[in-house]
């Protein structure tokens, strides 16, 4: 019996010549918001765990993460950040007609975590989950931008939410270090044609499926004890592996919708990557020959939250005052599946 993750015969991670470059124009970023729990847990906190917390830092440069509640699930974190970027909207949740939430750590298989924040906003709304891993909140962005440049939304919701303390094995402490809860939140709405994304690419490569993924929970292995008993109800990543492929989908991809779009890094003021690691961060630096100051990082305080990563990066860019209208961030998320979003937004 197959799991559905063995590397497909003749495939290969290289992007080149493969990425589809797409614009898609006519939308801005009305507000953001985000949330973290309250719990902060330092790289010390860990080693009780078996955890090296100068290890932690050398190989990731995450210094603490987040934890969520034992009452807190995905929808009570997206809902915090969802509240906020209302507010700062000034628009009311009866004005929402579109709600997409990127996560990886549903409330529940069914009914989507989306429907669980359209009951408690209170909206009448379409609402759905995308399931992208660390891309996540990409893929969001530009099924919201597309609804949007149809005609079809006018304030839509778009969240990248997680709880990733409860998918990782505290006993394997290679991973267990590396990730955080938290969410972030965007009201994206119609604009004119010189706002939106002058480039953008989605795609996906798997064959890599098996490198970063939860064995069991689902149709091809449900839970059960013995899954449970062999940690298979739990992330298991092949880091190396992981990391090669994510140093080379983010030079190859972000060259591409530059290039695309008709403009060099240095028409860029800020770079707002998924931050998973440290090291592809540097990488990207070096690579692009970027202005470090213009590469944003909270890696440090809130390790990897998946899909929560990049809208928390770019809420404190905006209301910083680091990223504002008339700028351009490029943006680039990756992960399990294995998959991947990059885009040039100008604002």
């Amino acid at each position: 019996m197959t799991t559905g993750t063995e590397p497909i015969a003749g495939s290969s991670l290289n992007l080149s010549g493969r990425s589809r470059l797409h614009k898609l124009m006519g939308f801005e970023i009305a507000a953001t918001g985000s949330y973290v729990p309250e719990q902060v847990v330092a790289n010390e906190d860990l080693a009780a765990l078996g955890c090296d917390s100068d290890w932690i830092v050398q190989r990731t440069g995450i210094l603490e993460r987040r934890k969520a509640a034992d009452d807190q699930a995905t929808s009570d974190l997206a809902l915090h950040a969802a509240r906020q970027c209302l507010e700062r909207a000034r628009i009311s949740a009866s004005e929402v007609d579109l709600i997409i939430v990127a996560t990886i750590t549903p409330d529940h298989a069914s009914p989507s975590t989306a429907c669980h924040i359209q009951r408690a906003l209170g909206c009448i709304a379409p609402a759905m989950d995308v399931n992208a891993a660390c891309a996540g909140f990409m893929y969001a962005m530009v099924t919201a931008g597309q609804f949007i440049a149809s005609g079809a939304s006018k304030n839509a919701l778009v969240i990248g939410a997680e709880v990733m303390s409860r998918t990782i094995d505290p006993s394997d402490v290679k991973t267990y270090p590396l990730f955080g809860d938290g969410a972030g939140a965007v009201l994206m709405r119609p604009s004119s044609q010189q706002k939106g994304m002058l480039s953008y690419t989605l795609g996906a490569e798997g064959c890599g499926g098996q490198m970063l993924c939860i064995p069991s929970g689902g149709s091809r292995l449900p839970l059960s004890e013995e899954a449970i008993a062999n940690g298979e109800h739990f992330l298991r990543m092949e880091g190396r592996s992981v990391f090669k492929w994510a140093v080379r989908v983010v030079a190859e991809s972000a060259r591409d919708c530059l290039t695309h779009a008709g403009v060099s890094i240095q028409d860029i003021d800020s770079v707002i990557l998924h931050q998973a690691n440290v090291r592809i961060i540097d990488s990207a630096v070096s690579d692009f020959h970027i202005d470090r100051e213009k590469v944003l990082v909270n890696l440090e305080r809130y390790g990897n939250t998946s899909a929560a990563s990049i809208p928390l990066v770019l809420d404190e860019a905006i209301t910083s005052g680091k990223l504002s209208s008339g700028q351009r961030a490029l943006m680039c998320g990756f992960g399990s599946g294995l998959a991947w979003g990059t885009a040039v937004l100008q604002m």
